[in-house]
């Protein structure tokens, strides 16, 4: 029995060594909320001597303010006691025996001594940590109000272009000569709409593509109210947002601006009709964008890229460059053009 009891001292003498030499400020409590050890480190961390706290309650390193929810959270702790790492639970501040305060991690864990219950708290003391996320949300901040000018001047820019895109439209007389300016202004309004949406979201590094083909939509509905007639633009988009990545929000956006300006201006020449643009989920890592009529058709059963239209030629590269596909299809009558567009990962976003 002396042996038994000779070894568990100097497995405790063994322990509290081990806690005094420990990099981090340790301190031990009993169930009464008492401090039994003090470290070196929490010496130097609280600026008190271990001898000038010993037997004190534990709240005496803690902010006046702070103190009578602390003493329930102890009490709570050591009537239900588990390990408990760093970084969890609520924000806290330790008191240095200077009066000044500092923010702290505390990692908790139950141990049972001859006295009884204990509890080891390990203290970090985080004011260089938190001083330099600070810094780095500053820095973003920063980054984000620079961003956000830079998208809100770009689509002034762009508006700028459109302006005077218009007033040559104006000064036109050949049809051919304006109709090519026309079409090169609503280019232009498509990419400055890539830059409205990332100006009003402050989201700087994605669009969302149903949003961004409603509001296209209400776009071409007032430059081309007059070419549509009797005529209708049917937009569905899917409720589950569909994002795809900055670098390649422009070129979809002119990808979708050619095959819609397209099917409105050639579709239905002759009577009424309507225009289908819908973009939907086909599983986590594409999305499928069709855009059909049931007008006159191509003229000529070519793929686009051989076609002699601009817009049609232009829609194979653009979709190259979104790393999608597109396929034609007859709808018998009228045309039907599907794009698979290929999705951010979520969980991987850049």
């Amino acid at each position: 029995m002396h042996c038994v009891t000779s070894e568990r001292k100097q497995l405790e003498d063994h322990f509290r060594q081990a806690i005094q030499e420990a990099p981090n400020a340790m301190i031990l409590i009993n169930t009464n909320g008492e401090i039994v050890l003090f470290n070196r480190q929490a010496e130097n961390t609280f600026l008190y001597r271990a001898h000038e706290v010993l037997g004190k309650s534990m709240e005496t390193l803690v902010p006046e303010r702070y103190r009578p929810a602390h003493q329930a959270l102890r009490s709570g702790y050591i009537a239900h006691p588990e390990a408990r790492p760093m970084g969890l639970g609520r924000e806290l501040y330790g008191l240095r025996q200077d009066g000044t305060e500092f923010p702290v991690e505390i990692g908790l864990t139950p141990i049972d001594a001859n006295e009884g219950r204990m509890v080891l708290a390990a203290i970090v003391d985080i004011t260089a940590r938190k001083a330099v996320l600070l810094q780095i949300e500053n820095a973003l901040q920063e980054k984000t109000v620079l961003l956000n000018e830079i998208h809100h001047r770009v689509k002034n820019n762009l508006q700028i272009i459109i302006s005077l895109l218009n007033m040559q439209v104006n000064t036109m007389e050949d049809g051919g000569a304006r109709n090519a300016l026309m079409d090169s202004q609503i280019r232009v309004r498509s990419m400055a709409l890539i830059h409205q949406l990332l100006y009003e979201r402050r989201d700087f590094s994605r669009v969302e593509l149903g949003e961004y083909i409603q509001k296209f939509g209400q776009l071409l509905l007032s430059t081309f109210g007059s070419t549509l007639k009797n005529s209708q633009l049917k937009i569905i988009t899917s409720p589950e947002p569909i994002h795809i990545e900055l670098q390649r929000a422009t070129p979809c956006g002119l990808l979708i601006n050619e095959l819609v300006t397209n099917a409105i201006k050639h579709a239905y020449p002759h009577g009424e009709g309507t225009i289908w643009v819908k973009l939907n989920k086909i599983d986590e890592k594409l999305a499928l964008l069709v855009v059909e009529d049931h007008g006159v058709g191509l003229k000529e059963k070519t793929a686009p890229v051989t076609n002699k239209s601009l817009g049609l030629q232009l829609v194979p590269i653009l979709a190259e460059q979104i790393g999608g596909s597109i396929n034609c299809h007859d709808n018998q009558p009228g045309v039907r053009f599907e794009v698979c567009i290929p999705l951010i990962d979520e969980k991987n976003e850049l």
